[in-house]
């Protein structure tokens, strides 16, 4: 599969802050990406470098196989973007903002090509309505409409779902898995709300103080055999005195209240078929095994298994 974009050996020097430090990624075509850190980890400080609203101090940026710093023009002309809250007119109706940002992008569009793009982000019935009356979400998705007003190949969302209610978020979710499997784009998002981007990204990076730590599939991630089984039984001191002496004593790990064990997730019955057997009263099982848990776990340098404590 194609690259869309390939970054290799980025950073970026602000005086004393080395926001972004010998950074290297793909973005392929097709993908969902998913671009997580940490505040202060250099997410927002790399997507402006792609968009290249900051100068790198080095490294290199090709978007669709072309050196964006030799070929910026012709490259942005694919490329749609919103960087945290859009910028739009509030005194004007989201049609009219539609129609400015077109002509400023040096598109030609007809009235019903505008109103399509609205129904897409679900405003169309509010078309003629003045920006001002519009809530975070709305806004969010007109935003993304605009970015998308010239039919880019590749959309860069940084933080899409700031300042939005639950009702927001799921309409923002909807919208970037529909751009990616019904418009077949190319998304990079960047967001602090792992459970969404669990949801929509099929890779990953994560960076950590402006490096790489891990960058893969989702699915290979988030490994099922490195599971977090909590469970709580009547007497868990007991409970964990008698598995300590069963074929799950490798399994168990140090933790106070409830039992923690690492675990392969399909193993899970076979577990409480034993502790059964021992006449453990079990009262509840809780698997965990999240991006949430995973991503703590390499960001703050924590053994994996102690962030399902927390």
């Amino acid at each position: 599969m194609a690259a869309v974009i390939n970054v290799q050996n980025l950073s970026k020097q602000f005086k004393d802050i080395l926001a972004v430090n010998n950074l290297s990624f793909t973005v392929n075509e097709g993908d969902v990406y998913g671009f997580l850190g940490q505040n202060g980890a250099g997410k927002s400080t790399t997507i402006r470098m792609l968009l290249s609203l900051v100068q790198p101090t080095s490294g290199k940026i090709e978007i669709f196989g072309k050196n964006l710093f030799t070929h910026r023009s012709e490259i942005l002309k694919e490329v749609g973007a919103v960087i945290e809250k859009p910028d739009l007119y509030k005194y004007l109706s989201a049609y009219q903002n539609l129609r400015i940002f077109a002509k400023m992008s040096g598109v030609k569009v007809t009235e019903e090509l505008l109103m399509r793009q609205l129904k897409m982000v679900g405003l169309d019935e509010r078309a003629h309505s003045k920006v001002k009356t519009f809530s975070q979400g709305m806004k969010q998705r007109l935003g993304i409409a605009v970015a998308l007003v010239h039919n880019p190949k590749l959309i860069i969302l940084d933080e899409p779902t700031n300042g939005l209610d639950p009702q927001g978020i799921a309409d923002m979710r909807n919208l970037i898995i529909r751009l990616s499997k019904e418009m077949g784009k190319t998304v990079l998002v960047s967001s602090h709300l792992l459970s969404e981007i669990e949801i929509i990204a099929n890779r990953i990076i994560i960076i950590n103080k402006g490096r790489k730590v891990v960058e893969g599939n989702a699915t290979e991630l988030l490994d099922p055999a490195k599971t977090i089984v909590q469970i709580d039984t009547v007497n868990n001191a007991d409970a964990k005195q008698k598995l300590a002496q069963t074929e799950w004593s490798n399994m168990l790990l140090e933790s106070e209240g409830a039992l923690r064990l690492q675990m392969n997730k399909a193993a899970i019955p076979a577990l409480i078929a034993d502790m059964t057997k021992k006449d453990i009263a079990v009262l509840s099982v809780q698997p965990r095994h999240s991006l949430e848990d995973y991503f703590l776990s390499i960001t703050t340098q924590q053994p994996y298994a102690d962030t399902a404590a927390n």
